[in-house]
This record gives structure tokens, C-alpha cells and sequence, in this order.
């Protein structure tokens, strides 16, 4: 994910602050600074700009401080994303249990999820994590669509198992003498039509594109109103 150039203006002056910071106190280092600038940030309601700063400070590989996974959490519940703010929720819970300094708050969050995780888990409109179905564009909802033939590769017919595509089938006679004659099953051809297409070269089959579902996840927040949304 980008960040907004608000964002990036925001990290590139805090960069520069770390300078007459040296000069004046200790430098509270990189991962401070973007804690600060989230908590500013949720603290004038500005979700957006607080998921961008925690996920650019998980990318960044630092050591995370022990309040950020439950920042994080109330973050993305303020943005919809339901699952993920129970994620990081049950993180912080299992690095501090009852010792956190969030606990109480995590609790309070804890009972506010499970309303609309349970809307998530019934909705037949969108995935697990809350967000939103389209149809699938392969299949155009249908499931199942017509393409080259798998079983003979297109081919529209396939080798005979009983002679092996020889076309031959042989025999020992009674004097132990083998015998060659025509396959009956291919009639001498080494080959039959294919049993799956029938020689059209086609086949109807689950579409590979949403595994027959006819539906693809989306990154739209589900209402779990309405019906599937079309491509």
C-alpha cells in the first residue's frame, strides 16, 4: 500500500526533526516517531492515515511496541475490517494477557466485534474477512464454462487402451503361436473419439478462474445488503 502524501510529508519531516532532537535529548528513534504520528492521528479520527502509518512500520521489519498490535486493532474496527482487527487484537491479548496497559480498552473492543463478526460469518454476500463478492469475470457467474478440452488436449480423440493405439490386438492360438488381428474396439484406427468432448474439441467445466463458484472476493467493505455486485 502507497502511503498519501500527507504521509510520506509527515515521515520525511519527522526524518529531518531527528537532527536538533539530537541536540536537545535523547533521539526516541524511527518506530516512536510513527507511533506518535498514529496516535495524533486517531486521536482527530483520521483512520486512514493511522492504518497507512502501522502498516508502513510493519514493513519496515522494526521491533513493534507492545500497545501497537490493540492501536492497530481499534484502527481497523473504526475502518470495517473486522477480521483483521481481531487479529491484531488476539496478538496484543497473547503478548500481554491480563498485564496490558490496553486491557480494559481490549476488552471493550472484544464486544464490540462480535456483532459484526457474526453479521461476516452469516452473510452468504461476502467472504470471511467482511469483504464484499463480485461475479466472477471468466465465468460471468455462471460456474461453469466451455474451453478446450482437457482429457484429449483439444485433440478430439484419444489412444485406444485395448491395442494400445496400435491398432492390433494379438492372441496365442492353441499351438502357442501368436496371432495378430484387427482392434474391434478401434477397428484397426489405434484411436477413438474422445468420450469427454465427443470430438468437438470442447468441454463444459468448472471455471478455474473462481473454482466454480461464479463469485470473487473484492476489496469493498460489505454492507451485507443487496446482491452480488457485477464486475
Amino acid at each position: 500500500m502507497h502511503l498519501p502524501l500527507l504521509i510520506f510529508s509527515l515521515i520525511i519531516s519527522l526524518a529531518f526533526c531527528q537532527v536538533s532532537l539530537a541536540q536537545i535529548g535523547p533521539n526516541l528513534g524511527q518506530t516512536d516517531q510513527w507511533m506518535k504520528a498514529a496516535k495524533a492521528a486517531i486521536e482527530r479520527n483520521d483512520y486512514e492515515t493511522a492504518n497507512s502509518i502501522f502498516r508502513n512500520l510493519i514493513d519496515s521489519g522494526q521491533p513493534l511496541p507492545e500497545e501497537m498490535p490493540y492501536l492497530f486493532a481499534e484502527t481497523l474496527f473504526e475502518l470495517k475490517q473486522y477480521d483483521n482487527s481481531a487479529n491484531f487484537l488476539n496478538k496484543y491479548l497473547e503478548l500481554t494477557g491480563f498485564t496490558g496497559s490496553h486491557y480494559k480498552g481490549a476488552q471493550e473492543l472484544q464486544l464490540r466485534l462480535e456483532t459484526p463478526l457474526s453479521e461476516m460469518q452469516q452473510c452468504q454476500l461476502c467472504d470471511r474477512r467482511g469483504y464484499r463478492y463480485k461475479t466472477c469475470f471468466t465465468c460471468e457467474g455462471e460456474r461453469q464454462i466451455e474451453q478446450e478440452c482437457n482429457y484429449c488436449k483439444a485433440k478430439g480423440v484419444v489412444g485406444c487402451s485395448r491395442c494400445s493405439g496400435s491398432g492390433m490386438v494379438t492372441r496365442m492360438n492353441i499351438f502357442k503361436i501368436v496371432e495378430y488381428f484387427e482392434c474391434d474396439r478401434c477397428a484397426g484406427k489405434g484411436r477413438l473419439t474422445c468420450p469427454v468432448c465427443e470430438g468437438s474439441l470442447k468441454e463444459v467445466s468448472s471455471c478455474q478462474t473462481c473454482n466454480g463458484s461464479g463469485k470473487l472476493s473484492s476489496e469493498e467493505i460489505c454492507s451485507h445488503e443487496g446482491e452480488i455486485h457485477e464486475h
